[in-house]
């Protein structure tokens, strides 16, 4: 369901109204107008679910994310975009539509009952940016609601009762795409609705690309095949690691829904907003590459770095994306937030993502042939990240940062001989360090490749101050397929080392059978850790190792605000008001370091009173990469439920909470008088 921000001030104001479940009333109490556009007479041919568009997913701009309703979206703005898109490459690299999200109207119709451009916003009409962005060779896009109105808090008029009139207006205007909303909607069932618009764009004659946003409430996996190119299968996304996540584990199981002319669609790229790392963008790219999800840039270009179009622009990346085949990518495992997605390719090879949920580097492996290949002696594999290409002897594994991804595409190759063997270079366990003290850690340089890699050498680097020492070989001759050097290094950060992450690199240089130097590198982070105090006390007073959280940071003794730090309210569950805890949003991970030395975990938990009687959510606790306690799913009905958890002997703690099945909508949710005993 959509998802409803609790803000005072909207910075989001789609999230309010769009929150609307189909088949309620719109609030203002408005009706659908009895006749306010009679249809355009039927074109020669019915039309058909695939209208010859959009063969590939849907590569281009789309305002909102950057600039939601605010005055910074106009005409200049479009313009700019249009321009970067030739200036820096990304039209070569396929990206062709220039979209116009709402707040582009004027809240009410003219006289003939025809839709006006704002004038402040875009003075020269919709028609003349088409021109310009048509004039770069690109396409321009268009968004209304399947509604009375739009999902702006203004309430611009939306396409409800209008569709020819309005779609014959966009094709006269020269639009190419339509994304077309849920707002406002009357209650009238959305497949009606949305086959309203499709008959209606098919009349005007005019190509355009039919976007279906309908949030996923009435899955729309199951019946657009037939009506839209394009639908969203979920809530909006936000610039979050926890909202990406959420919307990909959403969308991930509806593969068999995609193909070309008809595919799933998770929303737009947050890549650049800045609410993410740059490893999680990449992460956030390459799955919905990997997805066959449309690429639509939800960032100002105009105010881009550097590694946003690096990301962006990543050609081999892209056309994993837009192979023609059109297969959505497939689960193959995800025990343990260690994930791994494979998609078919039209070449024959297979694109495999290993991607790490978790806020720690992980070993995540597979196989040739369990990605889908044949039998044989060997493939080539190729990185898509660092574009390099290597032989393996069949095993896929590679050690993947916090919440990064490897990309890898694999075929079976005659000539993988020519390429030099793959190796893994990993690290056991996980890095956690008590400033003063020394920890012990052991790095691996494995071979995967069907040849030997000769002359290998391992080298781990940490930051100015600490002490880094090898205390076992760090070189071996030579390495045969599966073999492994094993190193133990012995690493202390200086007294006084304050808690947080610090860089660790591990780097692994060897050989080819033919002589090619490689160099792997693989970063990590070593946790500067305290140890819990003697009798424990509050777990949200302890330093977090990591956390996640769906919507805004988890707050320590509030709700969660969903914004900025800062904006919760007082822990409530059942009108019950606990002054300690932590307030999050589903989906969320919170991890804490105990050392070994505490032995229970006590909560009362539940879904926080700020949002009414919405909310479902369930909470687990895991110890060390086990689950030790959980609950059934949680809704705002019921009072604070005890929770109690057996964490003896546990290095680290991670307190989860999920949207218990339906989506991260108003999943506030409270760990309230959180306590630990050491």
């Amino acid at each position: 369901m959509r998802h409803l921000p609790t803000r005072t001030t909207r910075t989001s104001p789609r999230g309010v109204i769009g929150a609307l479940l189909a088949g309620l009333l719109c609030a203002t109490g408005a009706t659908v107008p009895a006749v306010a556009d009679a249809p355009a007479p039927a074109p020669a041919s019915a039309p058909r679910a695939d209208n010859g568009l959009a063969l590939t997913p849907p590569m281009g701009f789309n305002n909102w994310n950057s600039t939601h309703c605010r005055a910074e979206f106009n005409e200049s703005m479009v313009k700019g975009i249009a321009d970067i898109f030739v200036e820096k490459g990304l039209k070569d690299a396929g990206y062709q539509y220039v979209n116009l999200d709402d707040c582009w109207a004027k809240p009410q119709r003219n006289a003939d009952g025809k839709l006006e451009a704002d004038p402040q916003r875009f003075p020269n009409g919709i028609k003349a940016v088409a021109d310009y962005v048509h004039s770069k060779g690109l396409k321009i896009g268009i968004y209304t609601s399947a509604g009375t109105k739009t999902c702006d808090s203004v309430g611009l008029p939306g396409a409800l009762g209008h569709e020819y009139s309005d779609a014959q207006q966009f094709a006269d205007w020269g639009i190419d795409y339509l994304k077309y909303d849920n707002c406002n909607n009357q209650g009238v069932d959305a497949k009606q609705r949305y086959t309203t618009m499709r008959d209606a764009l098919a009349a005007t004659g005019r190509p355009i690309v039919y976007s279906i946003c309908e949030w996923g409430e009435n899955k729309p996996w199951e019946w657009a095949a037939g009506i839209g190119n394009l639908w969203r299968t979920t809530g909006d996304i936000n610039d979050s690691w926890g909202s990406m996540l959420s919307i990909m584990k959403q969308n991930l199981p509806l593969a068999a829904a995609a193909g070309p002319g008809h595919w799933n669609d998770p929303d737009m790229l947050e890549v650049g907003n800045g609410g993410m790392t740059d490893t999680e963008y990449r992460t956030h790219f390459s799955m919905w590459s990997v997805m066959a999800a449309p690429l639509l840039i939800g960032s100002d270009l105009r105010k881009a770095g550097p590694e946003t179009f690096e990301i962006l622009s990543n050609h081999e990346v892209i056309a994993v994306d837009q192979d023609p085949l059109g297969k959505q990518g497939t689960v193959l495992s995800s025990t343990g937030g260690r994930w791994v997605v494979a998609k078919e390719m039209q070449d024959g090879s297979r694109v495999v993502a290993l991607f790490n949920e978790t806020g720690s580097a992980q070993r995540i492996s597979t196989t040739a042939e369990a990605a889908g290949l044949p039998k044989a002696t060997a493939y080539t594999m190729r990185d898509l990240w660092e574009h390099t290409t290597y032989n393996t002897a069949g095993g896929v594994s590679a050690t993947v940062p916090a919440h990064g991804t490897v990309l890898l595409r694999i075929a079976a190759d005659r000539k993988w001989a020519a390429h030099p063997p793959a190796v893994e270079v990993g690290l056991n366990g996980r890095p956690l360090v008590e400033a003063g003290r020394t920890a012990t850690l052991t790095t691996t340089v494995t071979d995967l490749g069907r040849t030997p890699a000769k002359k290998v050498s391992a080298a781990l680097t940490g930051p100015s101050g600490w002490r880094v020492k090898a205390v076992s070989p760090t070189g071996s001759p030579a390495l045969p397929t599966g073999r492994a050097l094993a190193t133990r290094w012995q690493v202390t950060a200086p007294a006084g080392t304050a808690t947080g992450a610090y860089d660790l690199t591990l780097t692994a240089r060897y050989r080819s059978p033919a002589g090619t130097r490689v160099t792997s590198t693989v970063p990590f982070q070593a946790h500067v850790v305290v140890a819990p105090p003697v009798g424990g006390g509050y777990l949200g007073d302890l330093p977090r190792l990591s956390e996640a959280n769906g919507w805004g940071p988890v707050e320590k003794d509030t709700s969660n605000g969903e914004s900025e730090a800062g904006d919760g309210n007082p822990l409530t569950i059942g009108g019950t008001v606990f002054a300690k805890g932590l307030g999050v949003h589903a989906d969320s991970a919170v991890e804490f370091y105990t050392g070994g030395a505490c032995g229970t975990v006590t909560a009362q938990v539940g879904a926080d009173d700020e949002k009414g009687a919405k909310g479902t959510v369930a909470f687990e606790v895991w110890a060390d990469g086990t689950k030790v306690a959980s609950t059934g799913v949680l809704t705002n009905a019921m009072p604070a439920q005890p929770l109690s958890a057996d964490v003896s002997g546990a290095q680290v703690v991670r307190l989860v909470v999920t949207d218990g099945g339906d989506g991260i909508d108003s999943d506030h949710a409270d760990w309230a008088d959180l306590r630990i005993t050491c």
